[in-house]
């Protein structure tokens, strides 16, 4: 690819703009700090093409995965990539912002309505906003600051528990090597923290650590875990580390020594973690599974002292606190006449009864007129809406608050991003199936629309010439067929106390 190219500030003034997804800002990210070395910008076919055949880059470069960007057709129809004026591309963040300018020479079909781009990039701007940007060293600067010698490199992307910072100082001990942790900040951490959560629980370890280097990586999962362990090998080799502390069970090289660490367990004679196999079955405790992690968090319980550092287990019991007190989404979908907003409506009621938490129902009037209005009911605009909801939810539950929200959301993609943007808030998800048969919906017709839809006076509706995906991940099934609205209340109601988003209350007399 080539390098050291200026693109002039007209042509970047009235150059289109793109957002790219999470992963690709991520990709972007290392590009521009230099972690991706010697790739400087997007894959182009070339790339792509020897990628796939041999394993390396078109100039015969070994590398593990493809590093792609992927815009809409109609965007990259004004891009030309033999014409100087006309194939730059602004990259922004989330909020708009530039963070790069990308020389697009080559482009490519994906699928329909989706065009590849390829090209070198360069960063614009002061180098991107957002919390601990101070973490976030180029792999030149963090290199300075590392010691002569071994290099230890640890991917911190859980927080660390006495366990894993016992394998830590032990490796390091053994080398003798200083040690690197990487956090990945790229994208919620392991168990739902979201990035800045999982810096500040690393950092609250560091007194637990030998002599450390910490700095932020924005990294994100690959659906390959072997791609992925290759790529972090690339990306920790070019920081600086000589050796890589295995934290998966899928572990290489590229280059690099990998160490695999035993499997610990907490010894109860003394206090101290040793080798499982050293240690007598009777004084023998095992490290905490992940599940059970989440589950004392989501119950309100402290995590033992023998497992977890006090200093972390307050960082994550203020980034998870307990179900009672965590923003929630409740997202009640099925067909029209179902049942589904009458159900809402009586569940913001019981749950302001309780006076907990802030309850907000997204439904009705408000909604129409705020969110969905100059919508049609085209597929791409009832997704749209389901989006508009979801995210409002989402906003609500971040800040520990309970959306109650009842579109039909016939299609189940749109309903998966909307628990998606729940989860990034760092909130919970109920997805709850108001499963009222069709002809049951039809014979309550309060509104006449399925009688004016029977009679092709009226297109596009759900049950009748439009399909609704049923949920094959709903959380709660509710029929309210031969049920009343009270009832099925109580049903959504007992559900959330049996959960724990919800304290066990005596009934009034």
């Amino acid at each position: 690819m080539s390098n050291g190219w200026v693109l002039p500030e007209d042509v970047l003034r009235d150059a289109p703009a793109y957002a790219p997804r999470t992963g690709e800002l991520a990709d972007l990210e290392l590009l521009l700090t230099g972690a991706y070395a010697p790739l400087t910008g997007f894959m182009t076919r070339a790339d792509l093409t020897a990628l796939a055949r041999r394993g390396r880059l078109a100039d015969g470069t070994p590398w593990p995965v493809a590093v792609t960007l992927q815009v809409p057709a109609a965007l990259a129809d004004g891009l030309d990539p033999d014409d100087p004026v006309h194939r730059a591309l602004v990259l922004t963040d989330g909020e708009g912002a530039p963070v790069a300018a990308m020389e697009v020479t080559d482009r490519w079909p994906v699928r329909e309505g989706i065009v590849g781009v390829g090209g070198p990039v360069r960063r614009l701007g002061d180098g991107g906003h957002g919390p601990f940007q101070r973490l976030r060293r180029s792999p030149d600067d963090v290199r300075a600051l590392l010691p002569p010698g071994r290099v230890l490199g640890v991917f911190a992307d859980r927080p660390l528990h006495r366990p894993q910072l016992a394998q830590i100082a032990h490796a390091a001990r053994t080398l003798g090597a200083h040690l690197l942790v990487m956090i990945p900040v790229g994208e919620e951490a392991v168990g739902g923290l979201p990035s800045e959560a999982l810096v500040r629980s690393v950092f609250a370890a560091r007194d637990r650590m030998p002599p450390a280097t910490l700095v932020a990586v924005p990294l994100v999962r690959r659906r390959d875990e072997i791609s992925d362990a290759l790529l972090r090998s690339r990306i920790a080799a070019a920081y600086g580390v000589t050796h890589l502390l295995s934290t998966t069970d899928v572990f290489s090289g590229a280059g690099l020594r990998v160490l695999v660490p035993r499997e610990l367990a907490y010894d109860n004679r003394d206090g101290q973690w040793r080798w499982r196999e050293d240690i007598p079955p009777r004084n023998r405790r095992l490290a905490l599974s992940q599940a059970e992690i989440d589950d004392l968090l989501d119950r309100g319980f402290p995590l033992p002292e023998w497992h977890t550092p006090p200093a972390v287990a307050k960082e994550l019991a203020r980034a998870r606190p307990p179900r009672r007190h965590r923003g929630l989404v409740v997202f009640l979908t099925g067909l029209s006449g179902s049942g589904k907003s009458t159900i809402a409506r009586g569940l913001a009621d019981a749950l302001r009864e309780g006076g907990d938490r802030t309850i907000t129902l997204l439904d009705g009037d408000v909604v129409r007129r705020e969110l969905s209005a100059g919508l049609t009911f085209s597929k791409a605009d009832r997704d749209l809406n389901v989006r508009r909801i979801g995210w409002v939810a989402a906003e609500i539950a971040r800040h520990r608050g309970v959306g109650i929200c009842c579109p039909i959301a016939p299609y189940a993609a749109a309903r998966a991003t909307a628990r998606e943007m729940a989860h990034a808030a760092g909130a919970g998800f109920l997805l709850v199936h108001v499963a009222t048969p069709l002809q049951v919906c039809e014979q309550r017709d309060r509104k006449g629309l399925y009688a004016r839809a029977r009679a092709g006076l009226l297109t596009g509706m759900t049950g009748i010439d439009d399909p609704y995906e049923e949920p094959t991940d709903a959380d709660l099934v509710v029929d309210t067929t031969d049920m009343t609205i009270e009832e099925a209340v109580q049903q959504v109601m007992d559900h959330l106390t049996e959960t724990g988003w919800v304290e066990p209350r005596l009934p009034s007399a």
